[in-house]
């Protein structure tokens, strides 16, 4: 009895301990149960989907679309009309003064103002007006290919120089025939093409080095001078340019290959002349396109007068014309 009585005292024991684990386990699956029903209607899909959808193709990049921002328009150009396109860059090649061969940045360059609203009499121009004589210092540069501030572009001509900024005056010595004078009585005359900005000084004059060669060896490298403006003897006549971007709406002017230096440029609106103003790249600006495609007025330093008619706006295109200015 008492062997029997010790078996019944351990069966309950026996079958409680195996109760326990089965309500366990039947807990926490019903808890897993409900977590992945959470997660499966969830908005959006699970976690691996939504990792899945920034995955980037392989051998491609992922890049954000930028907001669309409103289009540059050139200015002074009138909504819906084409926008003239930015200052010309002019591949100028060494612009530094010192010895020669000596280089700096065109990106150097200070920023000159857009454009100078005409005023004032014709005879007014800077450092190239007629019958001055400037005392300075030559310096050589690299031309490169010719082109410069000036925008006449490149050119197989090396006989030319980069003015002073003072003396550049806002363009108005471009296209200039400068005598420029040694100590030693050297000479040689060049045509302005181009700016040289600080530390260039006013009377200082960066000559090509084919130029500056006339003068004196070129491991001198800087020499007293003087110079003055002549006007030249030429069978030429002067060409009409309408800068890129020019229309009805909008246009630049530039005049190539004037005798004398160019004091002011007009267009005809109405019955009357309208003077445009100067660009330090060598452009007279119509800002909101009066007198583009109409007759032209031009001017040099002396005060001569020469009217051009029957030039087409017509962008980037060099149109020849019939008129000179005299040989002073």
């Amino acid at each position: 009895m008492a062997s029997s009585s010790h078996r019944r005292s351990r069966r309950p024991d026996r079958r409680s301990g195996r109760r326990v684990p089965v309500v366990a386990v039947v807990a926490v699956a019903a808890v897993a149960l409900v977590v992945s029903l959470v997660v499966a209607f969830r908005p959006g899909g699970g976690s691996d989907d939504a990792a899945r959808a920034v995955e980037p193709v392989a051998g491609t990049a992922v890049s954000a679309t930028p907001a669309t921002s409103p289009s540059a328009t050139g200015s002074g150009s009138p909504t819906g009309s084409p926008s003239p396109s930015p200052s010309p860059k002019a591949s100028t090649a060494s612009r530094g003064p010192g010895p020669a061969g000596a280089s700096a940045s065109p990106s150097a360059r200070p920023a000159r103002p857009a454009a100078r609203a005409g005023s004032g009499p014709a005879a007014s121009a800077g450092g190239v007006r007629p019958g001055t004589v400037h005392t300075g210092v030559a310096t050589a540069y690299d031309i490169g290919d010719g082109n410069g501030a000036c925008s006449y572009g490149p050119t197989s001509d090396v006989m030319t120089a980069a003015m002073n900024t003072a003396d550049y005056d806002t363009s108005t010595a471009c296209g200039a025939y400068v005598s420029v004078h040694a100590a030693n009585g050297a000479s040689v005359t060049v045509r302005i093409t181009n700016e040289c900005p600080a530390p260039c000084a006013p009377g200082q004059i960066d000559l090509s080095r084919q130029a500056f060669a006339e003068l004196a060896p070129l491991v001198t490298g800087r020499i007293a001078i003087t110079w003055s403006v002549l006007s030249p003897a030429t069978s030429g006549t002067i060409s009409i340019r309408y800068k890129t971007g020019s229309s009805a709406y909008w246009c630049g002017i530039q005049a190539i290959g004037h005798r004398n230096p160019l004091a002011r440029l007009e267009v005809r609106t109405g019955g009357s002349w309208t003077r445009l103003a100067r660009t330090g790249y060598n452009y007279f600006l119509s800002e909101h396109g009066a007198g583009c495609g109409s007759a032209i007025r031009l001017t040099d330093v002396f005060g001569e007068q020469l009217t051009v008619e029957g030039i087409a706006v017509r962008a980037n295109v060099v149109q020849p014309t019939r008129v000179q200015f005299a040989r002073h």
